[in-house]
C-alpha cells in the first residue's frame, strides 16, 4: 500500500513550518524582563484604582455603580 505524493506533501509542509520558526526572532532576556515589569504596574495600578473604589463607596462618596 502506498501513499502517493502524501509523504511528499507532509515533507514540504514541515520544512515550510521549520523555516519560519527559524526566521522567528526569540525574545530576549531583557525584554521578556521589561514585558513583566510592565504588566507588574499595569496590574499595581489597577489594584490601586479598586481599592480607591472602594474606599469611595464604603465613605458613601457616589463613586459606586448604580
Amino acid at each position: 500500500m502506498t501513499r502517493g505524493n502524501q509523504r511528499e506533501m507532509d515533507r514540504a509542509k514541515a520544512q515550510k513550518k521549520a523555516a519560519a520558526a527559524k526566521a522567528k526572532p526569540k525574545e530576549s532576556a531583557t525584554t521578556l524582563q521589561q514585558r513583566r515589569e510592565k504588566d507588574a504596574a499595569a496590574l499595581r495600578e489597577k489594584q490601586k484604582k479598586k481599592e480607591q473604589e472602594a474606599a469611595a463607596a464604603a465613605s458613601g462618596g457616589g463613586g459606586g455603580k448604580k
